[in-house]
């Protein structure tokens, strides 16, 4: 979920709201100039997609958190925290038939939005969205994912249980043996460096940071054990390879995560 902060009614027409139950935040979904895009309690956006091209990732941040890609070809099992207007659920179940994905979202509003207005498929063999509390979720499913995507921003920032050391812990268990955590954070959060120390020290320091790009989110890659081949050859024909199947700035990317994380002239080194 991203960091834009706009009034919906100023950033384009509205097009309908669904409360949430239990106090949770209101979800209002307006369009403008062919992008439509869900926001939570107003002022922020949550999601964005291109009514021309529904499965594609309108947003930057949400193309970043796709890079786990480049370290991992074997990843069958992903698990989104986090549902939002399902951008990247839907990239993996159209583009991506090998993998199969579990979304666990809090809010039922969240996820009537995103299956009525966002092109969210309904359930199937590879596809399932459970109406859950994430961290409870993951609490009782060890070694359940290849893959988790952790995007669980709303409105005024990260809940603090998704954001403890007890969670973090848990997303690590969560893994299988050579899994990766892919986290959406906010640079201008002020408990950005906090949440990314919580990071390092759940994967002992197996931790790449990436920024997507205006306004500032960062991806963050952590892994359970072998982050894969990180030589910049390797990654570069990974890259090449990606490229040809998917709209994503895979090589800009990589130039992010050399400039943002330690390397020599051969490797990242993790």
């Amino acid at each position: 979920m991203g960091l834009l902060r706009n009034t919906p009614r100023r950033i384009g027409r509205f097009i309908s709201d669904h409360w949430g139950d239990g106090g949770l935040p209101q979800v209002q979904v307006v369009e403008r100039d062919g992008v439509r895009t869900l926001c939570l309690d107003s002022n922020a956006v949550q999601s964005s997609m291109r009514i021309a091209e529904p499965y594609q990732l309108e947003i930057a941040y949400t193309r970043g958190m796709m890079c786990f890609l480049l370290f991992t070809k074997t990843a069958k099992h992903v698990l989104a925290i986090g549902l939002g207007g399902g951008s990247l659920p839907k990239y993996i179940h159209h583009f991506l038939p090998q993998m199969k994905t579990i979304v666990v979202e809090l809010n039922p509003a969240v996820i009537k939005a995103a299956r009525s207005q966002f092109f969210l498929p309904d359930d199937d063999d590879r596809l399932t969205v459970l109406q859950e509390n994430g961290a409870h979720y993951l609490a009782e499913h060890d070694e359940c994912a290849d893959v988790i995507l952790l995007d669980a921003y709303d409105g005024k920032g990260m809940a603090d249980e998704l954001t403890s050391q007890a969670f973090i812990d848990s997303c690590y268990r969560g893994l299988t043996e050579h899994g990766i955590l892919t986290v959406n954070l906010w640079s201008s959060d002020k408990r950005y460096d906090t949440y990314l120390e919580r990071i390092q020290t759940s994967f002992d320091g197996r931790v790449l940071v990436m920024p997507t790009g205006k306004p500032g989110n960062i991806a963050v890659f952590a892994f359970k054990g072998y982050a894969g081949d990180l030589r910049w050859v390797a990654l570069k024909e990974r890259a090449k390879l990606l490229s040809a199947t998917h709209k994503i700035e895979f090589f800009k990317f990589l130039d992010s995560l050399r400039d943002y994380n330690l390397h020599n002239p051969t490797r990242l080194v993790v």
